[in-house]
């Protein structure tokens, strides 16, 4: 695939492939003659994942580090496993807040409503 292929089905910008790859968390992409990226199955499942755990909130950092640990191979899974444990807490923490933002939200949305209706209550009369 393309960069402009794989940047439609994974809904990052080009800018964004170019980096990651910059950064090493896309390696070794294989190009055209003429010099156009051609990403693999592999490199995107690749970039599939870096998306995902970007969403969760992983730096480029600490994929850098799993990535540089995967490398590694087996002898690396009890500290990959750790690595994504202790970013699952931090997300798990991320959540509970943004819960709490959510409750908030709601309560001062509610507290509109009931004045909004109760103003057209007003005016009707």
């Amino acid at each position: 695939m393309t960069i402009a292929e794989v940047s439609k089905q994974y809904q990052i910008s080009t800018d964004t492939l170019r980096y990651y790859e910059k950064e090493g968390l896309i390696p070794y992409i294989n190009r055209t003659e003429s010099g156009v990226r051609n990403y693999t199955e592999e490199d995107c499942a690749r970039i599939g994942f870096i998306k995902c755990m970007r969403s969760a909130g992983l730096s480029i950092e600490v994929l850098k580090q799993y990535f540089e640990l995967f490398a590694r191979g087996k002898r690396t899974l009890k500290t990959r496993r750790d690595l994504l444990a202790a970013e699952r807490e931090k997300l798990q923490v991320r959540l509970s807040e943004l819960q709490d933002t959510l409750k908030r939200l709601d309560y001062k949305i509610s507290v509109y409503d009931k004045a909004i209706k109760s103003k057209t209550k007003e005016l009707k009369f």
